[in-house]
């Protein structure tokens, strides 16, 4: 009886750990010599032969010691997009690559934590589909590097469905409405255009389109010196670069982004206020930014 007992508050415990433990947003695969190009090449390799699929990358802040590379699998697609409130956000995972005395240092975004904060209860029902990805990826950078180890803060596991940085600071259930067009195919021509056109310093650095669910995810880059990447990575850290770029994500008629307030404070969980209050200027300036991409260009005959 007694070792019944013991037994039931040992799994108990365990229980309770695996549900209260601390997530890091991203894990180092490994700091090496060499360029960020030879180590970019090997990545993009190395997940193009376990069935991942690239979908793009770019020199955050135009910096060429900066790399991001954008990936996504179908099993992963074919979950997440299944949510209704934005959950093909959790589609792109990203390779962040930082070179800095001649050594690259790469990391990646978790997939425990991200798939956690943006997907909240279902996050549990496909707990299975979310596994077999986060380990066929730390399989497929073994061929990397193998520190594996988390960085850029904590939050504990079962808070990341409910996150926010502060009170009265908003949730993932805080989005930035955008615009709503008259039509998915509308909506998405406009910032397909937008973004062709560089509209408002940005670069498009990857698009994700699910035509039978009417849902599209646009990674942004902002190029802008004075309110963009290169303003605020700098203020916050460049280890995180895997955060980058940003998004903007359409669904049905109406373009939202994540609110700066949240999604930066997800990316970087570790920030004190007072780093915080550098980028004071940097929500409001990311939202003035994408709201433009989702405005339809002024036609020649109201032009002056």
């Amino acid at each position: 009886m007694k070792n019944i007992i013991i037994g039931i508050v040992a799994v108990l415990g365990f229980g309770f750990n695996t549900v209260a433990q601390d997530l890091a947003p991203y894990i180092r695969i490994v700091g090496t010599n060499g360029s960020i190009e030879q180590s970019s090449e090997k990545i993009i390799e190395v997940l193009k032969e376990n069935s991942f699929r690239i979908l793009g990358s770019y020199y955050p802040a135009n910096r060429s010691s900066l790399k991001v590379i954008v990936f996504t699998r179908k099993d992963l697609e074919n979950t997440v997009v299944k949510t209704a409130d934005r959950g093909a956000l959790a589609a792109a995972f990203k390779v962040g690559l930082v070179e800095k005395g001649g050594k690259v240092t790469v990391s990646y975004t978790n997939p425990d934590y991200i798939l956690r904060a943006y997907l909240r209860d279902d996050y549990t029902s496909n707990q299975g589909v979310f596994e077999k990805f986060s380990a066929d990826l730390k399989s497929t950078f073994s061929a990397i590097g193998n520190d594996f180890v988390p960085f850029g803060g904590t939050v504990p596991a079962d808070k990341l469905k409910k996150y926010h940085y502060k009170i009265m600071m908003p949730y993932f259930t805080d989005p930035v409405e955008l615009n709503e067009f008259a039509s998915f195919e509308e909506g998405l021509k406009i910032i397909e255009a937008n973004l062709k056109a560089k509209k408002g310093q940005t670069v498009q650095v990857y698009k994700l389109v699910y035509p039978n669910n009417k849902v599209a995810v646009f990674g942004v880059g902002l190029t802008g010196k004075e309110d963009g990447e290169a303003y605020f990575l700098p203020k916050i850290g460049v280890e995180h670069v895997a955060a980058l770029p940003y998004e903007i994500i359409l669904q049905g008629k109406q373009a939202t982004m994540l609110h700066g307030k949240y999604r930066i404070a997800l990316h970087w969980p570790n920030l004190t206020m007072g780093t915080f209050m550098k980028i004071m200027s940097t929500p409001g300036d990311i939202e003035d930014t994408l709201e433009a991409l989702c405005k339809p260009a002024a036609s020649r005959s109201n032009s002056p």
